[in-house]
């Protein structure tokens, strides 16, 4: 299991939310843990509202959630 507070003891240079996204991403490839526990909110300036979702998001490959993408209707056009 990780730990998001480890991450970020791990990773004291990280300024910003999106840096501690891509150090996510970098740890799901090179172990093979399964689970992620949230234990601790990033402190960054940016961290969005939805954080929980985007940190699952990024340790589990679901780009949905990471960089939702726009579906047009036809009320768009």
């Amino acid at each position: 299991m990780i730990y998001l507070s480890e991450v970020l003891i791990q990773n004291p240079q990280l300024n910003s939310f999106q840096e501690l996204m891509d150090v996510i991403r970098e740890v799901v490839k090179q172990t093979n843990d399964l689970h992620l526990k949230i234990d601790i909110k990033p402190n960054y300036q940016d961290t969005p509202a939805n954080w929980e979702d985007k940190i699952e998001g990024a340790f589990s490959g679901v780009h949905s959630v990471i960089d939702p993408v726009k579906i047009m209707t036809e009320d768009d056009y």
